[in-house]
Order: C-alpha cells, then structure tokens, then sequence
C-alpha cells in the first residue's frame, strides 16, 4: 500500500476546510423536477392545461396514490360487506372504478403528450448545442491551420538566416 500524498491530505495542525464540493445535484430525468432543467418551459411558461398535466401524472404515478387507491378499496369493501348503500356485488364501487380508469386514461394520454413535448425541447436544445460546438471546431480547425502555416513561415525565415 502507498502512503497518501502529503500535498492532498490535511495534517493535523491545519483546521478542517469546509467542502468545495457542490451538493449532490438531483436527477434530471425524475419527472417531477423538469422545472430544474435549463431550456425547458417550466412554471409561468406552461399553460394551466400543462400544469395540470405535469401534476396529475406525478401523483397518478406515484406509490402514493397507488396505495391510497387500495386503502379506498379495502375501506370501501369492508363498510359496505353485508349492510351499507353499496353491498357485495359492489356495483357502484364497479361504476366509480370504471370512469375512474376512462378518466385515467386520457389523462395518461395527456402527461405523454407532455412528456413528448419535454422531449422535444431538450432535443432542439441538444441540437443547437451540437450546430454551436461544431461551429467552434470548425474556427478552431481553422485557427489551427493558421498556427500552422505561420509556424512553418518562421521555420523557413530562420533556416534561410542561418
């Protein structure tokens, strides 16, 4: 085993610095943080319909809501066993469950469509990106031939002094 550079560890007399590492940045691709991406829409920009959007498919998808939705059932199933307004064959609970998932599915639609258009601007932005970056390489290239030449203009000069 080798020791530890001198130069990176702290000795003992030197009071403990405090860190110069940023904080631990949060997952881009968690749905519920597209606000914390730069060049996407996010907050006043987006429509109310959008908005909406964005918050239903965050709770709609969640366990939160998943485990919510079977409380309800088993709540619902219990209260309503032999006495109650709903009992057993549960043909209300049926009707609520089914315009709940004819609901759920054009909301669904819509947070995909959402999801599609938060594609879409990172897209253009990651083309823009790639057009600039290879409009630098190209000046750079350019830059470098430059520095070529003249290097080897002075190379010449001095071998036809000497």
């Amino acid at each position: 085993m080798s020791e530890p550079d001198s130069a990176t560890t702290p000795s003992a007399t030197e009071p403990p610095r405090a860190s110069t590492r940023e904080p631990k940045a949060r997952r881009w691709w968690r749905p519920e943080r597209w606000e914390e991406i730069p060049h996407v829409r996010s907050a006043d920009d987006l429509s109310l319909g959008e908005r909406a959007a964005d918050r239903m498919r965050n709770s709609m998808g969640s366990w939160g809501f998943v485990f919510g939705a079977l409380a309800f059932l088993a709540v619902w199933m219990v209260f309503n066993r032999n006495s109650g307004f709903d009992k057993y064959p549960f043909i209300l609970l049926n009707l609520v469950l089914s315009c709940l998932a004819a609901m759920q599915g054009a909301i669904l639609l819509i947070a995909a469509k959402r999801a599609d258009q938060i594609s879409a601007e990172l897209a253009k932005h990651d083309f823009d990106t790639d057009v600039e970056a290879r409009d630098l390489l190209k000046q750079l290239t350019s830059l470098t031939e430059q520095v070529h030449r003249l290097t080897e203009e002075v190379h010449q000069h001095i071998i036809t002094n000497d």
